[in-house]
């Protein structure tokens, strides 16, 4: 019985310690970053280019945060498409720093878990939050619904006068 709690408890350990590596020593996110002067600065930048903002809240502790960002960094096609027709700005939410005053401007996206995704117009006002888990398909998140729910989301799908 002793051998079995023993096993139990190393397993345990080893794999909290697994969980913790993964996100070990990222720092996508920054807690120290000014979240409202850069959402503020992308809105700027948005409405002048004719673009919404792509936010995404998380933080560097968050795996999911750090896949969804590495899997836009490695896919030359989502990473294109996020750019030319987005501001993007990442937003942390972390014991260090939990941007609850910008967090709650934002109509409280957190409910919806991490990483969640929010789409802003050009006057910085919420125009979309989006649950990230719906855009997973098997063990991750798919490129596919990612960018059919960005495509849903840019300035001309969403002010279709725009394009005439």
């Amino acid at each position: 019985m002793k051998k079995l709690l023993f096993l139990i408890i190393t397993l345990i350990f080893g794999l909290s310690s697994f969980a913790q590596s993964q996100t070990e020593g990222v720092k996508i996110y920054n807690p120290s970053a000014n979240a409202q002067a850069d959402i503020d600065a992308a809105v700027v930048k948005a409405k002048k280019e004719n673009k919404h903002v792509f936010v995404q809240v998380g933080g560097n502790w968050c795996v999911w945060c750090i896949r969804f960002h590495n899997l836009v960094e490695e896919t030359p096609e989502l990473k294109n498409y996020l750019n030319a027709n987005f501001e993007t700005v990442l937003v942390n939410y972390s014991p260090e720093n939990k941007n609850e005053a910008v967090l709650k401007k934002l109509k409280n996206p957190g409910r919806f878990g991490f990483p969640v995704f929010l789409i802003l117009d050009g006057n910085g006002e919420v125009i979309h939050i989006q649950n990230s888990a719906y855009l997973e398909e098997g063990k991750g998140h798919s490129v596919k619904l990612i960018t059919n729910f960005l495509k849903n989301w840019t300035y001309k799908a969403v002010n279709p006068a725009a394009t005439k």
